[in-house]
C-alpha cells in the first residue's frame, strides 16, 4: 500500500474509533441497555448490523475462495435474503411479545428450563471453537496478504495481525456493548459495500467484461457430470452440492441461523419496536442480495484472471485479497482494507457480545437469580474478556488446520441446524409440540450430528467398507442433515402424542394463532404496504437470479 492508501484507511480507523466513542457515552445501567442497547435500536441500525455481523471470514476468504474453486455452488447460501424475511414476518412478532434476552430463553418459555440450558451449551461451544477461531484466523491471513508484510520485529504478522484484531475489538465491545456493535456496524456497511463494489467493477473491467467472464467460467467443468463453474442446479450424483441436498439443506441451515441463532436475532432483540425490528429484517435481507456480487464473483473473476496470466492465484483462499492488491487504484486500496478491517471487527463484536449475552443471561443470572443489573452488566464485560482469551489461544490451532476448516465449518453448521430449527419450527407452528417433544428434537440432533462428526474425524480407524463407514462419512452431506431434520421432525411429533402438553395460558402469543386481540392489533399496526413492496422486490431477486444461474 502507498501512501494515499494509508491515509485513507488512517481517515476510516479515526471515524470508526469516533462512532465508539459516541456510542459509550451514554452508561449501560442495565443488562438491556448492555445486551441489547436498551432495546431502542433503529432498522437502519438493525439491517446494517445483520448484514455486517454475517459478512465475516467466511465470506472474505471463504466465499471468494469457493467463487474461485467451484464457481456458483454456494450461492445458495448468500440468496438467503427470503430467510430474513421470514425472521421478520414471522419470528420477531413471537420474540417481541416473550420480550426475552436470548433464543434459549424463548425455548424456556415454549418448552421447559432443559431445552433451555442444552441450546445455550452448544451456542456457546460453537461460537468459541468455530465463530471466534475461523473469523481470528482469517484476520491474520488476510491483512498478512493485503500489507505484503512478512514481520515486525521478527514477529511473524500473522500474529500481529491475528491478535490485534481480536483485542482491539474485544476492548470497545467489553465498554460499549450492543451500542457499540451497532453504532459501527452503520459506518462500516457502506464502506465495506463500497469497497468491494470497486474490487467487482475492477476486476470486471480487467477480465474483459461480463460475457468474457461467463464464457470462462463456463467452459470449467466441476464434475464428471458435465456441470460447470456457473452452474447452480447440478446433477443428484455431485459429490458435495447435488441439486436434492442443497435446495433443502442451505434452507435448513438458513433457518437455523437467521431465525433462531442468538448471534443473528440479537440485533432484532434490541429493536425499539416491532416496526423497527421487522424494517431493521427486511433491510437486512436487502443488503442479504449483495454478497453473491461483492465476493463470490469476485472469486470467479479472480479464477478468470489467473486463467489469463494476468494476476497469480497462490490458491483460492487467497482470491480476494489478491484482487485488492492487484487491480485497486490508488486510495481505493487503503478503503476497501478499511472495508475488510469493518467485516472482520463487526463479526466479532456481535460474536463477543453474543456469547457474553447468553452466559450472562443463560447461566449467571440463573445461578445468582438475585444479582443487580449493574452486576450483569460486569460479568457480561468479563465474559466478553473470557471469549477474547479463548479466542486467542485458538489460534494456532487454527493456524494448524488452515484452509481445510472452511469445509469443516460447513460440516458443522449441518450438524448443529437441524435439532434446533425442528425445534423452533414446530415450537411456533403448533400448541400441541410438548416441552418433552422440544428437548427431544434439540438431543436427537445434536446426537445424531455427533455421530458423523465423531465418525468423520476417526474415519482412518474404520472400515470403509462397513456401514457405519457408508452411512455417517460417506454420505453426502447436505443428504444427512435432510434425514436428521426429518428424523428430529418425527420424533418431535411423536414425543408430543406420548407425554404431556404444556398449560396453553403460559404460552400465549408464543405459537400460531394464540396472539389476544391486543397482540394482533399491535402486530398488523407494525407495517405498512412499503414493508410489504420491499420485501416483495427482495423475492423477485431471489427468483431472477434463480432463473439466470439455473443451468
Amino acid at each position: 500500500m502507498l501512501t494515499l492508501d494509508w491515509v485513507v484507511l488512517g481517515a476510516f480507523v479515526l471515524t470508526l474509533v469516533i462512532f465508539i466513542v459516541i456510542s459509550m457515552r451514554s452508561k449501560d445501567k442495565t443488562s438491556s441497555d448492555y445486551f441489547l442497547a436498551g432495546r431502542d435500536a433503529t432498522w437502519v441500525a438493525i439491517g446494517a448490523s445483520i448484514f455486517a455481523s454475517n459478512i465475516g471470514s467466511e465470506h472474505l476468504v471463504g466465499l471468494a475462495g469457493a467463487g474461485a474453486s467451484s464457481g456458483m455452488a454456494m450461492a445458495h447460501w448468500e440468496m438467503h435474503g427470503w430467510l430474513i424475511l421470514l425472521l421478520g414476518w414471522l419470528f420477531v412478532p413471537f420474540y417481541a411479545r416473550s420480550g426475552v434476552f436470548t433464543m434459549p430463553e424463548f425455548l424456556e418459555r415454549r418448552y421447559n428450563k432443559q431445552s433451555r440450558s442444552v441450546l445455550s451449551i452448544i451456542s456457546l461451544v460453537s461460537y468459541v471453537l468455530t465463530k471466534v477461531a475461523v473469523t481470528v484466523y482469517a484476520g491474520g491471513v488476510v491483512f498478512k496478504d493485503v500489507f505484503g508484510i512478512e514481520s515486525i520485529w521478527g514477529i511473524d504478522f500473522f500474529w500481529i495481525s491475528a491478535i490485534g484484531l481480536v483485542v482491539i475489538t474485544g476492548i470497545y465491545t467489553a465498554l460499549g456493548g450492543m451500542k457499540a456493535v451497532l453504532w459501527t456496524s452503520v459506518i462500516q456497511t457502506p464502506v465495506l459495500l463500497l469497497g468491494s463494489i470497486a474490487v467487482l467493477i475492477a476486476g470486471l473491467i480487467k477480465v474483459g467484461g461480463w460475457d468474457e467472464l461467463m464464457h470462462i467460467c463456463r467452459a470449467v467443468p466441476v464434475n464428471e457430470y458435465g456441470d460447470t463453474m456457473t452452474q447452480l442446479i447440478r446433477s443428484p450424483k455431485d459429490p458435495t452440492y447435488p441439486w436434492t441436498g442443497v435446495l433443502l439443506g442451505s434452507a435448513i441451515i438458513g433457518f437455523w441461523y437467521w431465525c433462531t441463532d442468538q448471534y443473528i436475532v440479537q440485533r432484532v432483540l434490541s429493536g425499539r419496536d416491532e416496526t423497527q425490528a421487522r424494517r431493521g429484517a427486511i433491510f437486512g435481507a436487502t443488503l442479504k442480495l449483495t454478497p453473491v456480487f461483492i465476493f463470490l464473483i469476485p472469486g470467479m473473476i479472480a479464477y478468470a484472471l489467473n486463467q489469463q496470466g494476468v494476476i497469480h492465484l497462490a490458491n483460492s483462499d487467497s482470491a480476494f485479497s489478491t484482487l485488492v492488491k492487484e487491480l485497486l487504484p490508488l486510495g481505493f486500496k487503503g478503503l476497501v482494507v478499511g472495508g475488510l478491517l469493518a467485516a472482520l471487527m463487526s463479526s466479532l463484536a456481535s460474536l463477543f457480545n453474543s456469547s457474553a449475552a447468553l452466559f450472562t443471561i443463560d447461566f449467571y443470572s440463573k445461578f445468582k437469580p438475585k444479582a443487580t443489573e449493574g452486576e450483569l452488566v460486569r460479568v457480561g464485560r468479563i465474559a466478553t474478556v473470557v471469549v477474547v482469551i479463548l479466542g486467542i489461544l485458538w489460534i494456532p490451532v487454527m493456524k494448524g488446520i488452515g484452509k481445510v476448516l472452511y469445509a469443516y465449518l460447513q460440516d458443522v453448521q449441518s450438524i448443529l441446524a437441524p435439532g434446533i430449527a425442528a425445534a423452533f419450527l414446530l415450537g411456533v407452528l403448533s400448541k400441541r409440540v410438548t416441552p418433552a417433544a422440544g428437548l427431544t428434537g434439540l438431543l436427537t440432533g445434536f446426537s445424531i450430528g455427533m455421530l458423523r462428526l465423531l465418525a468423520t474425524v476417526f474415519k482412518g480407524l474404520l472400515n470403509a467398507d462397513g456401514t457405519i463407514y457408508q452411512v455417517f462419512v460417506e454420505t453426502n452431506w447436505l443428504h444427512y442433515e435432510i434425514i436428521n431434520f426429518a428424523i428430529c421432525i418425527v420424533s418431535m411429533i411423536m414425543v408430543s402424542y406420548f407425554t404431556p402438553k404444556i398449560d396453553e395460558r403460559k404460552i400465549v402469543g408464543l405459537y400460531l394463532g394464540s396472539a389476544t386481540a391486543e397482540q394482533k392489533a399491535a402486530t398488523k399496526a407494525s407495517w405498512n404496504k412499503w414493508d410489504v413492496i420491499t420485501s416483495a422486490l427482495v423475492i423477485a431477486v431471489v427468483i431472477a437470479f434463480y432463473a439466470y444461474f439455473w443451468n
